[in-house]
C-alpha cells in the first residue's frame, strides 16, 4: 500500500522542479559568462573556483570583513522585514521572514570580491538560492535583467543569466552566524563571480525586468558587468 504524500515535501520538490526549469531557459548564456567561459582569466594563485585564479587582478585577501555602505545602515527586525518580487513575472511574491526560511535552504562556500581591493575568501554562507525565488516568481519569457532595491535606497541591476547561477544567493547566515546589520542584514545578495557591489545589503526588493536598468553605482561610472577575472570595475 503506498505511503501518504507529505504536503511539506511535495511543495519542496514543485519549488526545486520549477528553479531548474526557469535555469535551463538561461543555461546556454549563464554558461557563456566570463566566469563560465574565460580561457585565459586574469589573476594570481592556483585555481579557485570556477577555475579561476585564487584571487583576481588588484585584489589582496583582506583581513577580516571591511564594512562599506551608503553611510546608512537600516535595523530591519525581523517581524517587519518582507522581501517583494515583482515587476515582469506573472506571479508576483512578497515574502515575510517566516515564509523566507520556510524556502529551501543553501549552505555554500564561495569568495567576496569587493571593488575597492579586497578580497574575502572561503566565506561559508546560508540563504535561500536567488534562482529559487525568482522561479516562484515566474518571470516573463522577455524577462532579461533584475533591479534589487535595498532598505537604504541602494539600487544595483544584474542579468538574469549571472542572477539565476547556483552560489547567488539571499544569505541570512554569515560564518555560522546570523548576518549582521552592517553587513546587511538580515538578508543580503552575493553574487561570488562578480564584484560584491552587485549584491545588495538590506535586500528588499527585486524587480524584474525586460531590459537593462543601471543601479546606483552603474549610473556613477562602475562598470555595468563588473567581472572581477577582468579587473572590470569601471566604465
Amino acid at each position: 500500500m503506498a505511503q501518504p504524500s507529505d504536503p511539506e515535501t511535495d511543495k519542496q520538490a514543485r519549488i526545486v522542479e520549477a528553479r531548474m526549469k526557469l535555469r535551463d531557459r538561461f543555461v546556454g548564456r549563464m554558461q557563456a559568462t566570463p566566469a563560465a567561459s574565460d580561457g585565459k582569466p586574469e589573476g594570481s594563485g592556483p585555481p579557485n573556483r570556477h577555475g579561476m585564479p585564487r584571487v583576481p587582478p588588484g585584489q589582496s585577501i583582506a583581513r577580516g570583513w571591511p564594512v562599506l555602505d551608503l553611510g546608512r545602515q537600516p535595523a530591519v527586525p525581523l517581524h517587519t522585514w518582507e522581501l517583494i518580487v515583482d515587476g515582469d513575472v506573472d506571479e508576483p511574491q512578497k515574502f515575510a521572514w517566516k515564509d523566507f526560511v520556510a524556502l529551501p535552504q543553501t549552505k555554500d562556500v564561495s569568495d567576496f570580491h569587493c571593488v575597492t581591493t579586497w578580497s574575502k575568501l572561503d566565506v561559508p554562507w546560508e540563504g535561500v538560492q536567488l534562482s529559487t525565488i525568482l522561479a516562484l516568481a515566474q518571470p516573463k519569457i522577455e524577462a532579461s535583467h533584475l533591479l534589487c532595491h535595498a532598505y537604504d535606497g541602494y539600487t544595483v541591476n544584474v542579468p538574469l543569466e549571472e542572477a539565476l547561477k547556483d552560489d547567488v544567493l539571499l544569505v541570512h547566515t554569515a560564518e555560522g552566524q546570523p548576518l549582521t546589520t552592517e553587513h546587511g542584514g538580515p538578508v543580503r545578495m552575493i553574487t561570488p563571480q562578480l564584484y560584491a557591489w552587485k549584491g545588495a545589503k538590506w535586500i528588499h526588493r527585486i524587480e524584474v525586468l525586460s531590459r537593462d536598468r543601471l543601479g546606483f553605482w552603474e549610473l556613477r561610472g562602475y562598470s555595468n558587468t563588473a567581472h572581477p577575472w577582468r579587473n572590470d570595475r569601471y566604465s
